[in-house]
């Protein structure tokens, strides 16, 4: 069997082999302590083992639900922040038409989002094209009342109750929540809405394999038993596989090897745009995991060969403290070839008869090179295809790759202190009740 696959021999230039491995021993002692949950954060490590143990059933009652969704509703709406909706929207536009919105032949719900964001335009116009739609809604919070997407249910459910009554509504709306407890489960308990739960010991930006992910994925039409059966392969993968030939452990290793010789800002590039909500998701996976105590590799992202007419010229000759992760496929979906053009004033004849990918495919590597030339490290990775199955080994080569990489960093990789500051003087400001000693102090600072 194909996985994917790391090449890292075009950052040799820039850090020597022996530098890399001299990460081995204890790369392989994070894997087998995230494995037995006995590093930092170990109450947050159930993602480990995730996609060998959900079961049949569990996938099944997933797609009944999207199902049974998909008869009632044309657009879905899914309601969450950071990793209640990156990984599902990672997923489905990966997979999608790259023109759904205008693909009428297929019959599937849209996917929409709500909830990511606090913009008043966004949200008048979403309830407005919402108004005269079957819409359905999954709303994805553990609390119930994180700000932005406890707002944005506030205004859907109204929303959908005007426009189908409350007892239809209540078919309509799929609660991914805490198992006991929180604003959320209350109200779904109340409500008899169809409930999935988000496992105590998983956190937001590693819950894709979850219902958090799987449901909107099957609802949009993909396989998600495909995908788990993918990520599956790459739990077993980097389980057996020995260093050298571990493609997580050598990934973990080389970018930690780079960070110690002053690399400190990480481009993950692709030349499909499809993979750009992919690169969303692996931001805020290492972003939020890596970043604390003043540590952690800055993670960023382009879209070959788009973004080589406009952050090119930085990458290729800007302050020289980054380095690449390519994401590369190796046979595309679809075949289109270049015709031949009797007059030629482009200048492509050249190129007559060539399948488009094979030009990009040489763009890919002319840009490496050049980078590399350049004084930009590359990694590589190489997925076969772009189907659910490579997306899920995708999927946890990144989160293992991640949890080893920040235990080398010997940070806690799996909680967010810092994400709370914001939210402390936003309450302060709107003069949330209980923030009053923080909003007299921050009206003093202003």
């Amino acid at each position: 069997m194909e996985h994917i696959k790391l090449s890292f021999e075009k950052t040799l230039n820039f850090v020597s082999k022996e530098e890399i491995f001299k990460f081995k021993e204890e790369s392989q002692k994070h894997l087998t302590a995230l494995q037995k949950g006995t590093g930092k954060g170990n109450d947050y490590v159930g993602w480990v083992d995730l996609p060998s143990q959900i079961t049949e059933e569990e996938l099944n009652d997933i797609e009944a639900t999207a199902l049974s969704l998909k008869e009632k509703v044309e657009v879905l709406v899914v309601i969450g922040i950071g990793g209640s909706y990156l990984g599902a929207k990672a997923v489905n536009d990966a997979l999608a038409h790259s023109f759904d919105q205008l693909n009428t032949g297929d019959e599937n719900p849209l996917v929409l989002y709500a909830g990511q964001n606090i913009s008043e335009d966004y949200l008048f116009e979403l309830l407005d094209i919402l108004k005269d739609l079957d819409f359905g809604i999954c709303v994805i919070s553990k609390s119930g009342t994180t700000t932005e997407p406890a707002i944005s249910f506030r205004l859907l459910k109204e929303l959908l109750e005007e426009n189908v009554g409350k007892e239809e509504a209540r078919e309509r709306i799929i609660a991914i929540t805490d198992a006991s407890k929180g604003a959320l489960r209350t109200l779904a308990v109340q409500e008899g809405y169809k409930t999935f739960v988000i496992p105590d010991d998983v956190g937001g930006r590693f819950s894709v394999l979850t219902p958090v992910g799987l449901l909107p994925i099957a609802v949009a039409g993909h396989d998600i038993k495909e995908l788990v059966k993918g990520a599956k392969s790459m739990q077993e993968y980097s389980s057996a596989t020995a260093f050298e030939e571990n493609p997580a452990l050598l990934y973990a290793a080389t970018r930690n090897a780079l960070y110690a010789k002053g690399k400190g800002i990480e481009i993950l590039a692709n030349y499909n745009p499809k993979l750009h909500y992919v690169a969303e998701w692996w931001k805020q996976l290492y972003g939020e995991s890596e970043g604390k105590e003043n540590k952690g590799i800055f993670p960023a992202s382009v879209d070959f060969t788009s973004d080589l007419h406009s952050m090119g010229q930085y990458i290729q000759e800007g302050q020289r403290t980054i380095f690449e992760t390519v994401i590369s496929i190796a046979k595309p979906n679809h075949t289109v070839t270049i015709p031949k053009d009797k007059d030629n004033l482009d200048g492509l004849n050249f190129l007559a008869g060539r399948r488009i990918d094979a030009v990009n495919k040489m763009a890919e590597l002319g840009t490496q090179l050049a980078h590399v030339d350049g004084g930009v490290p590359n990694l590589r990775i190489e997925m076969p295809q772009l189907n659910e199955f490579y997306l899920g080994e995708l999927i946890y080569f990144f989160e293992i790759a991640c949890g080893v990489s920040g235990y080398i960093l010997d940070v806690n990789p799996f909680d967010q202190p810092g994400v709370e500051a914001y939210k402390s003087n936003m309450f302060a400001l709107l003069e949330k009740p209980g923030f009053e000693e923080e909003t007299k102090k921050i009206k003093e600072k202003l």
